[in-house]
């Protein structure tokens, strides 16, 4: 008789044990979601609604997740900064799932970008809430920018080394006095400027048209030009005035300083290293800011000190030399406003 042909056998999947499924029923408090997410129980089913049409669009099989696990998936990655692999180990999901998930994920949110990413509408209250701080006078938001590193890339490896010899990209922000961020640009490699990548900006643009003493100035440090929209510290101050303009100055901006420490503090991805090409990279940034901008929008917690030392590595210590024309303009200021 014939023998039977053998029909291989799958090998045996390990049981998959979802604790994220306990984990947004009754068993966590918001607190240890915080703790593991970044946002708590109302944080988690906001993101769920906004990329719920897109991800259950797009996943047409049965899929083994609901939308608000896989937006944990993509919390979990961008709070830890773990490979995925090991985001995958700690909740039961192989690698490429993972991969798959916060792809996804980051996709959706990232296409919500001017939702939630705007520059402000209501002019006289930014500059209130910018006087209440220190006084200084029409101030639309403060601007810096902050190194993230990233792998060394396969392609023009070489723009992305910045002064400090390590791989990043060179993220510029705009803020208002409450830390939410009006403008972001993360597209250029670690090796750019501050003051380039400003100069060709949107938001360089959109001032020299709509900007000015009248209208309300940027704040910036003295990697910036001094411009009559954007005004940065006197380098030598002499005179009594002077010198508490710069206070002022320094005091009111250091909000985007804070702001990118409490945007590095909440997804350590951002304070290690992103192993990934440039241009995914670059949209892991962009969610960051935006997820920042929601948990200001809910109220949510910020994270408390956890010993990660954010340093304020902007520009790195250089300062602009080439041509200003706002000085006229910070004169202006600190002689009619500090002059007492």
């Amino acid at each position: 008789m014939a023998a039977f042909r053998q029909v291989p056998v799958p090998p045996h999947r390990k049981e998959r044990h979802f604790r994220l499924k306990d984990d947004l029923s009754l068993n966590l408090s918001n607190e240890e979601l915080r703790e593991r997410y970044r946002f708590g129980r109302e944080g988690i089913n906001f993101i769920s609604n906004l990329v719920s049409d897109d991800i259950t669009r797009k996943t047409k099989r049965n899929h083994a997740l609901t939308v608000p696990q896989m937006v944990m998936v993509t919390l979990r990655f961008l709070a830890t900064g773990s490979f995925l692999q090991v985001v995958g180990d700690t909740i039961g999901l192989h690698k490429g799932t993972v991969s798959r998930i916060v792809s996804d994920v980051l996709t959706s949110l990232c296409n919500k970008r001017d939702q939630f990413i705007k520059w402000p509408r209501n002019v006289d209250e930014t500059r209130g809430d910018f006087y209440r701080l220190s006084g200084f006078p029409n101030v639309l938001g403060a601007i810096d920018g902050t190194h993230v590193r990233i792998q060394a890339p396969s392609e023009d490896e070489a723009s992305f080394v910045n002064r400090k010899g390590v791989h990043s990209v060179n993220v510029q922000a705009v803020c208002d006095a409450k830390g939410k961020f009006t403008n972001i640009n993360a597209n250029w490699p670690g090796s750019s400027h501050d003051s380039h990548i400003f100069r060709t900006s949107q938001v360089c643009t959109y001032m020299e048209e709509n900007g000015g003493w009248a209208n309300g100035v940027l704040l910036g440090d003295s990697g910036y030009p001094c411009r009559p929209f954007l005004m940065t510290p006197y380098l030598n101050p002499v005179q009594d005035h002077q010198k508490k303009y710069n206070k002022c100055h320094c005091s009111t901006r250091s909000v985007i300083e804070r702001t990118f420490g409490r945007l590095k503090r909440r997804f350590h991805i951002l304070h290690s290293e992103i192993r990934m090409k440039p241009g995914k990279a670059c949209k892991i940034i962009i969610v960051c800011a935006i997820l920042h901008n929601i948990c200001i929008l809910l109220n949510e917690p910020d994270i408390e000190d956890d010993g990660v030392i954010v340093g304020n590595d902007g520009d790195l210590g250089e300062h602009f030399n080439g041509h200003q024309d706002g000085r006229a303009v910070r004169d202006h200021i600190s002689t009619t406003f500090f002059n007492h």
